[in-house]
């Protein structure tokens, strides 16, 4: 049964330079038909695959609090009247920008349940923050979440990147310090990666991106554990921390490799053992819709072989690794046999660890992860 959705919302009122995600400027576009769309979009999802109760939803974009207040009030309607989340328990998420969120569109949040607030903040040097697209400033950062504190919500996460162009050692300590000092309950750290069709792909083409060296970007991911470590924030997943009780149930789901509605454009989903992708350009995906179709671009059956290797590498992402008993429980066969190759090979490099029933990346498999989990696909006869 499906637990989770995610919800996408397109719109910007600037784009990043890193940013690769489905996204378009907000003005002069169709917010408020978009908003009437994606209940539609619920509507058919629901009926097609039912569920009786969502413990998360999240919504993410572009920037969801660019909308207006009276379309971030509409969208929260639309939500609460389509999805059925647990009210007690479930974990209610937006992304905003700094900056973005007034005391009104604060209340509207959080009068409509959500109850948790992730926000992009990157950096704390304001010209670092300016050459890579952002327009908040780090007084924006302080300010927004004192006033969402001030709201009622308790549940902030705010995501870092380091390997910016021209991020030294000591600016990104000065990041960890203040976003430290702010006492938040989650969060997340990700080295910055070139994207095609993104300003920063197209500078580096030139030659013109001065990206910190590889020995730097993982001397600055070992200060991360470090640091959070040190500040009581354990690691969950490779670049993900929580006070305990704090982590991120929405994310645990894809980390898990359950099934989640993708609801938007562009929004990806994995519903009855289905990767579904929906269109991304916003006439493609309203079309449809208003035909009365589900607007997917794209469908795939995930085979049994798929199924297995995606229960590792999205599983070792975890802290905690991925259990050997619930593996066999789940495929009827056991993980060391199906992955015997790989398994004994990146246990013998240092990368991997088996025990106490669990596989999971030792401390310099984390550095290494990716290398690791490519050492788990194309394993399995696909069926």
């Amino acid at each position: 049964m499906i637990k989770s959705a995610y919800i996408h919302i397109p719109f910007c009122e600037h784009i990043c330079h890193y940013c690769d995600f489905n996204k378009v400027f907000l003005q002069g576009q169709p917010v408020d038909e978009y908003i009437q769309m994606l209940k539609e979009e619920m509507r058919f999802q629901l009926a097609a695959y039912p569920t009786d109760e969502l413990k998360t939803i999240f919504v993410g974009g572009g920037t969801p609090t660019s909308l207006n207040e009276k379309q971030l009030a509409i969208l929260c309607e639309t939500i609460d009247e389509m999805l059925p989340l647990n009210k007690q328990f479930g974990e209610y998420t937006f992304e905003a920008n700094p900056g973005d969120l007034s005391r009104e569109k604060l209340e509207i949040l959080y009068n409509a349940g959500v109850n948790r607030l992730s926000f992009g903040v990157q950096s704390f040097n304001d010209q670092l923050l300016q050459k890579i697209g952002r327009t908040h400033r780090a007084a924006d950062v302080y300010e927004t979440i004192e006033l969402a504190q001030k709201v009622g919500f308790s549940n902030i996460s705010i995501d870092l990147i380091y390997g910016l162009p021209g991020q030294t050692m000591e600016d990104f300590q000065d990041t960890l310090n203040r976003a430290l000092a702010l006492d938040l309950p989650h969060y997340s750290s990700y080295s910055l990666i070139v994207e095609p069709k993104t300003v920063f792909y197209n500078l580096m083409q030139k030659g013109r991106l001065n990206l910190p060296p590889q020995e730097l970007e993982a001397s600055m991911y070992e200060r991360v554990m470090e640091v959070m470590e040190r500040h009581g924030l354990h690691q969950y997943e490779i670049s993900n921390f929580a006070k305990t009780g704090f982590e991120s149930q929405h994310n645990l789901t894809y980390w898990n490799n359950a099934e989640y509605y993708g609801i938007g454009a562009g929004a990806h989903g994995y519903t009855q053992g289905k990767r579904i992708a929906n269109y991304g350009p916003l006439k493609k995906y309203i079309t449809p819709l208003q035909a009365g179709k589900l607007p997917v671009l794209e469908e795939h059956l995930v085979s049994l072989g798929e199924q297995m290797e995606e229960e590792m590498f999205l599983g070792l992402r975890k802290t905690e690794g991925v259990a050997l008993e619930p593996f066999k429980e789940k495929y009827f066969v056991e993980m060391e046999e199906v992955f015997s190759q790989p398994l004994k090979q990146q246990v013998e490099k240092g990368l991997l660890t088996i025990e106490d029933g669990f596989v999971r990346l030792t401390k310099q498999g984390r550095l290494l992860g990716n290398e690791v989990f490519q050492a788990f696909l194309g394993i399995v006869e696909n069926s």
